[in-house]
């Protein structure tokens, strides 16, 4: 398979190094843009950019322009960066079309881990259709789930939840993060269904439910590690 390439934009050279080092560790092709508009002429030349780290708040354009400009024409994964918490900025991120969005300072294993995350969604990276965390084993293509080896029966949506916590396994997740990927962006119900769907899945799930730990106040997060050490 080629080289997966990455477009990285940002203002600032260090924190591109510091991108750019990690996801070249991994395997990936980087570009890298200093402003907007450098980012849409490299992006639009290029024509084969696998997936787009955009900073925010960058000179000549920013990170939000640069998005409305590639939407315009491509549904390439877009990871946003920015120094701000404010809810509305995250908001205004995914209403944009953005895939996912990290506040710095941000740890760059976790970016890595969020890049391959949205990589073997778009279907991108990691061909199989089964994948694997402890005794999970997910059949994407069968859609069929086996616990210790014995199939388990789930609703669409549980699966899909369960699919979406073993492809971002180790990552603490959001309620509101888990509700946009899982339920897509133009759901409006309560956050807390997802813990209606949690608990009926740990239960299906057995002693291996344990694997879903709950991160008081924020959500969720898909760990195998104990059992593993």
């Amino acid at each position: 398979m080629d080289t997966l390439k990455i477009l990285v934009v940002d203002d600032e050279t260090r924190m591109r190094k510091l991108v750019r080092d990690f996801l070249t560790r991994k395997g990936y092709e980087v570009l890298e843009a200093g402003d907007g508009a450098e980012a849409i002429d490299i992006f639009f030349s290029t024509n084969d950019i696998d997936l787009i780290i955009l900073d925010v708040m960058m000179p000549k354009l920013d990170g939000w322009e640069v998005c409305r400009e590639i939407r315009k024409e491509s549904r390439v994964p877009i990871i946003m960066l920015t120094a701000k918490t404010d809810e509305r900025d995250e908001q205004l991120g995914f209403d944009l079309g953005v895939d996912d969005y990290i506040s710095k300072p941000f740890s760059p294993k976790i970016l890595v881990a969020r890049v391959e995350a949205i990589l073997r969604r778009t279907g991108a990276v990691g061909g199989d259709d089964v994948i694997r965390a402890g005794a999970v084993e997910i059949d994407k293509a069968a859609h069929q789930v086996r616990i210790d080896g014995k199939l388990v029966e789930l609703s669409f949506k549980e699966f899909e939840l369960l699919t979406y916590f073993v492809e971002n396994q180790g990552i603490a997740l959001s309620r509101e993060k888990i509700l946009n990927s899982v339920w897509n962006y133009d759901y409006f119900g309560d956050a807390r269904t997802i813990d209606t769907h949690v608990k009926k899945l740990r239960a299906k799930m057995g002693d291996r439910g344990s694997y879903i730990k709950t991160i008081w106040g924020m959500g969720y997060k898909f760990d195998t590690t104990q059992e593993e050490a």
